[in-house]
């Protein structure tokens, strides 16, 4: 397979739906379409018609007539892929596109693998990486605020920011180089005590980028949610009221639930993925004993934990160890069934506790709303409102900017130690390569393969 292969594929589903695209890029495109589509007006010669033109006939296998299609021409580099482009738009389904795409394999393309087109548009520089990764978050986006920030990196907001950051990493890595070589006409004095105000501001600018990737984590894979209590304090009654749907079994029997739950709950634009797990106690039953061991395991890893506790019933030793998981992590405690009689109070548990405590009924659905009002509050004080903010949602561009941070670090650690100004550069190289890795300057050819494989066909 080679990258100056023309290739194609289906680029919407193959289902009963109105409309099917098969997308077809490379040189041959045009080619490959005039051989499997005869216009309306047959005495039009198709490669010669202008770009962003659209085309009604029909597509051929020999004299069977297969579809009555609108072709689509676009020329290089003004494409998606800054390719050649060309696009069957024919009837849905999965037959009729089958016929087609294989109509147009068996005329000079190839079928392209996942992602290729997007990797072409990288390739041929009409993207970054970064625009790259973005794609596939706009197709992947859970919510309205998390289509947002996809949307404005496609747009390339990342890119701008990084390549101002290395612009300045490079001004600097220049300057130095400059009057090492030369330094009869450029001094150092006084330059290295610069260099950290500088440094120190640029390490200023990834620290914001970085605080702001755990928006940008909880926008893209939403607030992982642990739901911990001990067996029958309405862990599953909780979950069904915040679905709306009676997911979780609910009864009477302590220890129904055996295994982690998970859900995607949607509150406005933010996304919740909520975990229901076994009541934490301990027991002979060797089921439910994995099923409590999971339980504690995932609070390790929680965003947020949600401790319900049931109102109607003292503390014992399992709602104390429940307290000591809660140390250290965001969490809210629910005293549920406030439609009974209570034996736990707020002010009581607030003496316990360093959290917020809220009163709930899951069965009532009383506080619901006020427990949703007070997790938005908890990670967007109430707004999801980031303006122009760049966030990073991606892990791999995450663990770049680390890099870079550390890279620069070193620079500052070399002037503080007045190590000589060679020491420099070499940190301010490295700081300038690891960012690079985000637009995909510094990448290798493994390492793209992977991240395009991630890709759906047809994109």
């Amino acid at each position: 397979m080679s990258e100056f292969d023309t290739i194609a594929a289906a680029a919407t589903a193959m289902v009963s739906s109105g409309i099917g695209i098969i997308r077809i890029s490379g040189g041959e495109s045009f080619s490959v379409m005039e051989k499997v589509f005869r216009p309306y007006n047959q005495r039009k010669k198709m490669s010669s018609q202008p770009a962003y033109t659209v085309h009604y006939g029909t597509i051929v296998d020999k004299d069977e007539v297969l579809d009555e299609v609108l072709v689509v021409l676009m020329r290089a580099p003004h494409s998606y892929t800054a390719e050649d482009t060309v696009e069957i738009d024919c009837h849905g389904g999965r037959l009729v596109m089958q016929r087609i795409l294989e109509l147009v394999l068996q005329n000079g393309a190839r079928l392209a693998e996942p992602g290729e087109f997007t990797k072409r548009a990288f390739l041929n520089g009409r993207i970054d990486l970064s625009q790259a990764e973005a794609v596939m978050d706009v197709i992947q986006s859970k919510n309205q605020m998390a289509l947002k920030s996809s949307v404005s990196q496609l747009q390339g907001s990342v890119r701008l920011e990084i390549e101002k950051l290395r612009s300045a990493i490079l001004y600097e890595t220049a300057y130095l180089e400059a009057a090492l070589d030369d330094p009869e006409h450029i001094s150092l004095e006084g330059y290295p005590q610069e260099l950290l105000k500088k440094v120190e501001g640029l390490c200023k600018e990834l620290d914001d980028l970085l605080k702001a990737s755990e928006n940008g984590r909880f926008l893209k894979e939403g607030i992982k949610t642990v739901i911990l209590g001990k067996p029958n304090a309405g862990k599953s009654s909780l979950l069904n009221v915040l679905l709306g749907e009676e997911r979780a079994i609910v009864t009477e029997i302590e220890g129904t639930t055996r295994d982690v739950l998970e859900e995607q709950l949607q509150l406005g634009d933010l996304s919740l993925l909520l975990l229901d797990t076994a009541g934490i106690r301990s027991t002979e039953d060797l089921v439910e004993q994995i099923g409590v061991e999971r339980a504690r395991k995932q609070a390790q890893d929680a965003d947020l934990i949600l401790y319900v506790a049931d109102s109607s019933r003292p503390l014992n030793e399992s709602d104390e160890e429940i307290l000591d998981i809660l140390r250290g992590k965001r969490a809210l405690v629910l005293l549920n069934k406030s439609d009974l009689l209570p034996v736990l109070t707020p002010e009581m548990m607030e003496k316990k506790t360093e959290h917020k405590v809220l009163s709930i009924s899951a069965k009532e659905e009383q506080g619901i709303r006020e427990l949703e009002q007070e997790i938005r509050a908890m990670f967007f004080q109430g707004e999801l409102d980031f303006n122009e903010e760049v966030l990073i949602t991606n892990m791999r561009q995450k663990e770049a900017l680390k890099d870079a941070k550390s890279s620069l670090q070193m620079v500052m650690e070399s002037i503080r130690s007045n190590m000589p100004e060679d020491f420099y550069t070499i940190d301010l190289s490295d700081a300038y390569q690891a960012l690079g890795k985000i637009l995909g300057e510094e990448m290798d050819e493994d390492l793209i393969n992977e991240i395009f494989g991630k890709f759906c066909m047809g994109k």
